[in-house]
């Protein structure tokens, strides 16, 4: 089976990184899915991925903490996921770039959008750290602006459940998971897929989002060929 999307923004979760561990790194969880992002490269799919740091750090449970400096801590915990997801893809043969929002030229490369574009065209995974660079927003909001950017065909959500449902599946057996829905839908019905600003922002790029499970890192590559798994959230 052939690709169904050439150019994916592939957003993960910091606490999908933890594993069972909840804090952290867990390799043994790590390892499989960069093996899988290596299938989707091998197929000539270009890959582009944004971390979100809540394995290390969450500003919202940072108690009196300044909210600022709340988010460049978690900004900077992105950053580590970033390095760690790279080392494992070198690992198992992948080229891969870190560009990060907050300048850290020891580390990493600044994002620059036609570097990033350029990246991808020569067949590199690209990492983007820190989120947006600014404080406020969410790393799923860095995840659909950077997918906009770099002219991404679709957004893949890896959860840690199979796709969007009408209430927490985990709370209430009776939960029906949805097999596609709009972002208007999203918002309205207030479903916890991502943030607002997230989600607009999908809607005002036409930015379709695909919502799965990660448990099973293969269905990185179902997604992205095109095989029905998950929720997917269309623009309108």
């Amino acid at each position: 089976m052939g690709l169904q999307y050439k150019r994916i923004l592939l957003k993960l979760s910091g606490e999908a990184l933890a594993g069972q561990k909840k804090f952290g790194l867990d390799f043994d969880v790590i390892m499989p899915i960069c093996r899988a992002v290596k299938e989707c490269v091998d197929l000539g799919a270009e890959v582009a991925i944004v971390v979100g740091g809540g394995n290390f750090w969450r500003g919202r449970s940072s108690g009196a903490m300044d909210r600022t400096r709340a988010d460049h801590i978690g900004m900077l915990g992105t950053t580590m996921n970033a390095l760690a997801v790279a080392d494992a893809l070198e690992e198992v043969g992948v080229t891969v770039r870190v560009q990060t929002a907050i300048a850290m030229q020891q580390v990493a490369e600044p994002y620059i959008r036609n570097r990033a574009v350029r990246h991808l065209e020569k067949g590199r995974v690209v990492i983007f750290g820190c989120g947006t660079g600014n404080p406020f927003f969410s790393t799923d909001t860095a995840a659909s602006l950077r997918a906009a950017e770099i002219g991404a065909e679709v957004v893949f959500k890896a959860t840690m459940v199979d796709g969007v449902y009408d209430k927490d599946p985990h709370k209430y057996p009776d939960a029906v998971k949805y097999d596609t829905l709009t972002v208007s839908e999203v918002l309205a019905k207030n479903l916890a897929v991502m943030d607002a600003t997230a989600a607009s922002m999908c809607k005002d790029n036409h930015l379709p989002l695909l919502v799965f499970d990660l448990s099973n890192p293969e269905n990185i590559v179902s997604a992205i060929r095109g095989e029905k798994i998950g929720t997917l959230v269309l623009p309108e």
